[in-house]
């Protein structure tokens, strides 16, 4: 398989945005912006495109000591996030969680920046399948890309894989079948325990479709140079 490209996402923005949405990424999102070097919490944990950032709420409430670094380069996306933390009015000065950071650029150039062993999870959690053949490389679980993925996450790190899309489904049996960076017991068909629900799942849910969900662990075996 080819590596994948620089980029792994498609549009950048839907709708035109409204007044209130820009003030947020103006005044709001500068403000979670991810320093250097990275905070110190006992816990960083990262999620990989948020969506409407449902799931990132839910995380941060249930786990305020960990850090979490939560990538999004839609900017609808991001707004909505933002929309869920200040109420209107706060933008520039309403109090933020401590304990999270936003990240608007592709995933794996912070993957790629951070230091080794510096991640105790990782979020996948419904990712844009890319269904045509072509697009395939594309497709953030790659098997070029999990030397990188498990460089950054320490030992014992669990990596979190939620999709419902068929294809997208076989194609993360497959590229996991292929290595040995993490332990990859049979994925779960119910959400587990402790996994907060999005509207994606919903949404998979209400078309009849039926998600899968992989809870990977990082082993101990070194990535090789």
């Amino acid at each position: 398989m080819k590596p994948p490209p620089d980029r792994l996402y498609g549009r950048r923005s839907g709708h035109r945005l409204r007044p209130r949405q820009l003030l947020l990424l103006e005044q709001t999102l500068p403000r979670l912006a991810l320093e250097t070097p990275l905070p110190d919490f006992p816990r960083r944990h990262l999620e990989v495109g948020f969506g409407g950032g449902e799931h990132v709420l839910a995380q941060i409430a249930a786990e305020p000591d960990a850090l979490l670094i939560a990538c999004e380069v839609f900017a609808n996306g991001i707004c909505s996030l933002l929309s869920r933390l200040v109420a209107e009015g706060g933008e520039a000065s309403a109090a933020l969680p401590r304990n999270l950071r936003v990240f608007t650029s592709d995933a794996r150039r912070l993957i790629a920046a951070l230091p080794a062993a510096s991640l105790d999870r990782l979020f996948l959690m419904f990712p844009d399948p890319w269904p045509k053949i072509r697009h395939a490389k594309r497709r953030f679980v790659h098997p070029s890309s999990l030397p990188a993925l498990a460089l950054v996450l320490r030992a014992g790190a669990e990596w979190r894989i939620a999709t419902d899309d068929p294809t997208y489904q076989h194609w993360v049996a497959e590229v996991l079948a292929g290595q040995t960076l993490f332990e990859a017991p049979p994925p779960a068909r119910t959400r587990p325990a402790l996994w907060p629900p999005t509207r994606y799942e919903a949404k998979a849910l209400a078309a009849g479709r039926t998600p899968l969900y992989w809870s990977l662990i990082r082993t101990d075996r070194p990535v090789e140079a």
